[in-house]
């Protein structure tokens, strides 16, 4: 199985003590969101973990520890370096400073575990075509050379989305103009691109389909082989391999705009408040009212010796 930190909080940049005192300790609870009574524990060991993956806008509070997890368990990175500017990303690291600490995780982890994540892409009236192409490019010639790839993603449009900011929806033509010209930028710097999910084949214009995260990227980053499993089935449109993310919603202190975890904003605090760093949860302890129970981590790792894997075929 693969655990995930990342999905629901920046816990990288937010978390990082309690997440490596969850490394130390070998094990992670985490709250069921539909039934938060319910919590599912967690063996953090090599053993037991195919691979942890992270996603954060700011790895530098985790890199001086950070070997302790790259020598130990197979791991994939996502960063993401978007450049809205303060407006929109108030708490965010400023361009220059997020390209230092890309290059200081790919020396640490090795390139080919690290994936560089231009996501959402808002479009507005500030945030046009034009922007984004010359926001990518600026940022694609510092980046790729430290990158295994890339990961784009257009943003959902929804009721929170579109309170916080005047986002206008993509058209076609607007859609395909963005893609054609990442797919050229991309291509400019030898570095793979893809688009999130499922959907229209934008192939012919450089950009791959499929999941933000895959077994692929995986077992190349990490030299090993997977059996085939199912993808993520959360949204009709996913494609990523089903990961155990143990964060919690509404504990990011970022502020970006439009984000999709925070979904009751004045909880931010409260939670934040609540968080213990010798907890085995993100967010509070076990109580007495709690149910435990054990993961299911079942290995997505391929083993039987003679039998052929997706990767050979």
């Amino acid at each position: 199985m693969i655990i995930s930190f990342g999905q629901r909080t920046d816990i990288v940049t937010y978390y990082t003590q309690w997440m490596f005192n969850r490394f130390r300790e070998g094990v992670v609870c985490a709250r069921n969101p539909l039934f938060p009574s319910k919590i599912t524990r967690y063996l953090l060991t090599p053993e037991k973990v195919d691979a942890v993956v992270f996603r954060s806008k700011d790895y530098s509070p985790a890199l001086q520890e950070l070997p302790t997890v790259t020598n130990n368990f197979r791991t994939l990175f996502q960063f993401t370096i978007n450049a809205y500017g303060k407006r929109t990303e108030p708490r965010s690291p400023a361009e220059g400073e997020a390209i230092r600490t890309l290059r200081e995780l790919a020396r640490i982890a090795g390139r080919e575990h690290v994936f560089w994540r231009y996501d959402p892409i808002l479009f507005t009236k500030r945030y046009d075509v034009r922007f984004h192409l010359d926001t990518f490019a600026r940022i694609a010639e510092k980046a790729a050379p430290h990158v295994a790839g890339c990961i784009v993603n257009f943003a959902e449009p929804s009721l929170g989305l579109h309170e916080r900011l005047p986002v206008l929806s993509f058209g076609k033509t607007e859609r395909r103009a963005v893609l054609m010209g990442i797919g050229s930028i991309a291509k400019k710097y030898g570095m793979p691109v893809r688009l999130c999910g499922r959907g229209e084949d934008y192939s012919l214009l450089g950009i791959q389909r499929g999941g933000c995260v895959t077994l692929t990227d995986i077992a190349n980053a990490n030299h090993c082989t997977f059996r085939e499993v199912k993808t993520e089935t959360r949204k009709r449109t996913c494609a990523c391999v089903a990961m155990r993310d143990v964060g919690w919603y509404n504990t990011c202190p970022r502020g970006c705009l439009y984000c999709d975890a925070i979904r009751k904003p004045l909880e931010v605090a409260d939670n934040i408040a609540r968080h213990d760093p010798d907890s085995p949860l993100l967010i509070g302890n076990i109580g007495a009212e709690d149910s435990v129970v054990d993961g299911n981590q079942e290995s997505y790792l391929f083993e039987r010796e003679g039998q052929m894997s997706i990767f050979d075929l």
